[in-house]
């Protein structure tokens, strides 16, 4: 099997410079396109430049152009703008990477939609390392049982972040309320202000923390009556995701259909 030739949404972003750079030392990946919105100050540009490398990818303003040239799109941007690729996507019939968070309930069916006719990895964070801490939640989770330790999941992003919780503590939430057998929605509490009253022992709480140029820390916290349990993990830089997007490119190569996320593209399932 040759090298996947990939399209980068958002190229001239935090995310899109760093897939860009990781795409470029992957010998099983091939940069076929970067493109960002009209407008942008870097189009026509190359994609590398930013990187210190140069690619001969000159950064580009048509999405389905970019997304046409390519085997498979990967898009870290906004969730609008995703969905709109995403459209594209199924139309040229690609596979899509999404690490865009942020989507409501009408942007999950659109993607769970699409994977009806083309292969999607759709995950909240695409980092080796973070999917290995999903998978020791749930192990805790079962172990620690929902009435004897409190679950409190705590965040903290750059002041750039414009959503919260993150995708990566919410998906932390699901997963500790899937393995007790609760629903996220009906015992999720966000934020303290005021008198509260008890905690009760039945809720997952979310604290969101912004600030500087934190790349993503992440911890969960099971506190129970004379210990504490934490479950840490700490991004120093993008690279781990945009290694993990890359590895979700190689891995739908092949597949015609079908959503999948990174305990399936870890082989974790």
């Amino acid at each position: 099997m040759g090298a996947v030739r990939v399209a980068i949404a958002g190229a001239s972003g935090r995310m899109g410079r760093m897939l860009i750079e990781a795409a470029l030392k992957d010998e099983n990946v091939a940069l076929a396109a970067a493109f960002d919105r009209p407008g942008t100050p870097f189009i026509g540009r190359d994609a590398g430049e930013m990187a210190g490398v140069a690619s001969g990818v000159p950064i580009g303003d048509d999405a389905a152009a970019a997304i046409a040239a390519a085997d498979c799109l990967i898009d870290f941007t906004r969730p609008e703008g995703t969905l709109a690729h995403l459209a594209y996507a199924v139309k040229a019939n690609k596979a899509v990477v999404i690490g865009t968070t942020g989507f409501d309930a009408t942007g999950k069916a659109a993607i769970a939609a699409a994977a009806k006719s083309i292969p999607v990895v759709f995950a909240p964070n695409m980092a080796v390392g973070v999917n290995a801490v999903f998978r020791l939640l749930d192990v805790a989770a079962r172990i620690l049982g929902e009435k004897d330790y409190d679950v409190e999941v705590i965040e903290t992003h750059h002041r750039f972040k414009v959503d919260a919780p993150s995708g990566t503590a919410l998906r932390m939430g699901e997963i500790v309320a899937q393995a007790q057998g609760r629903d996220l929605d009906q015992c999720a509490i966000h934020g303290r202000q005021g008198v509260t009253g008890e905690r009760r022992a039945e809720t997952i709480a979310f604290s969101a923390i912004r600030g500087g140029d934190v790349v993503g820390d992440h911890t969960v916290l099971f506190a129970g009556i004379g210990e504490r349990i934490e479950i840490t993990h700490k991004s120093a830089s993008r690279m781990p995701y945009a290694l993990g997007a890359l590895r979700a490119a190689r891995f739908l190569a092949g597949h015609p259909q079908g959503l999948f996320d990174m305990q399936d593209v870890l082989g974790l399932r």
